[in-house]
């Protein structure tokens, strides 16, 4: 069976080639990570955990539509893996959620799925499993409105949301996504979450087949209990934790050995046996915000605020030592390209 990362980065690939209308957006895209339509086509192929991410990223930057991934997630469905067959037979999509919160993890460590019901509507939340996914704007845009166009598949009904929340900050692409939403969207919330009515989760789905549903509920947890998940690497830790605190305020490395159990001096050696160093992970995410934040049309002095810098002009300086270029013409160069 294709492991769900590849079937997902098979079907951007596809969904740049019709956008475009030629398969060249998606060649030159592969190619910035690494990629070649011949690897993805192999079945076998084991894809790096940031392929996704980078090559929605990328995509976006080729095609020049930042909502792109918002676009494609809702016309994305999953049909050949275990959570997909164990949400197609289950009875309502209010159990279709559950299930695949308990077996989602099975096929993509990455995020971790959740549901909160209360006596007026209902959270279906998704929580980042690997934290230094939280820089990855694009890609998170892209995982919540699959889990609605996966939602919409199953039960054969076309239903809004009440809302849709992410923590990322948007700037000119926030009313872009919300029209092809249809629904509310709010950027900068606390958390991902998609809001839905209580008549909604009571949603049937017309595939239900019992027999079918506990038979591959049994052996879900029967690989539940052959695997254990790896602990997320150190600097994915510390990037999650960075992430979680701006806008506004870098964690000093004293409080981010705390915050992760640690003395500094212990820290510091952790990370020097990776190569590492504080202020490395610290200016690669910078960087790495900054010219998302570049790219969706914000100001130059909000994203200095943003990154914590003590004004723009603090801001510039780095950026060009970063990137060999000012702020400013990094910005006039990506939207010509």
């Amino acid at each position: 069976m294709v492991d769900l990362r590849v079937q997902r980065l098979r079907f951007l690939l596809q969904a740049m080639d019709d956008v475009s209308g030629s398969t060249e957006a998606g060649d030159i895209t592969l190619a910035k990570v690494g990629l070649s339509r011949a690897k993805v086509a192999n079945d076998t192929v084991t894809l790096a955990q940031n392929a996704e991410p980078m090559m929605l990223r990328h995509a976006c930057e080729v095609l020049g539509d930042n909502s792109f991934g918002a676009r494609a997630g809702l016309g994305y469905n999953d049909y050949t893996t275990l959570n997909a067959y164990i949400t197609k037979y289950s009875r309502t999509l209010q159990e279709a959620i559950e299930n695949s919160s308990k077996y989602f993890t099975l096929l993509d460590p990455t995020f971790e799925l959740g549901l909160r019901v209360t006596s007026n509507a209902a959270s279906f939340e998704i929580e980042l499993a690997d934290p230094g996914i939280a820089k990855f704007h694009r890609y998170i845009e892209f995982t919540m409105f699959s889990g609605l166009g996966r939602m919409r598949s199953i039960t054969g009904v076309e239903f809004y949301p009440l809302q849709m929340r992410m923590p990322h900050q948007a700037r000119d692409v926030a009313a872009e996504i919300e029209r092809i939403a249809g629904f509310p969207v709010v950027f900068g919330a606390e958390r991902c979450e998609m809001l839905l009515s209580r008549s909604t989760l009571e949603l049937p789905i017309p595939t239900y087949d019992p027999s079918l549903r506990d038979h591959l509920k049994q052996y879900g947890n029967q690989l539940h209990s052959a695997n254990r998940r790896r602990a997320n690497d150190l600097r994915s830790q510390v990037e999650g934790i960075l992430a979680a605190n701006l806008p506004g305020r870098i964690v000093a490395a004293e409080d981010m050995a705390a915050n992760l159990g640690m003395s500094r001096r212990t820290f510091a050696r952790r990370l020097s046996e990776q190569n590492l160093s504080y202020r490395e992970i610290v200016d690669a995410m910078r960087c790495d915000l900054a010219c998302t934040y570049l790219k969706d049309g914000f100001h130059i002095a909000e994203i200095a605020f943003y990154l914590d810098y003590a004004d723009q002009a603090a801001f510039s300086t780095a950026f060009k030592r970063w990137t060999g270029e000012s702020p400013s013409a990094y910005r006039r160069r990506i939207l010509k390209s």
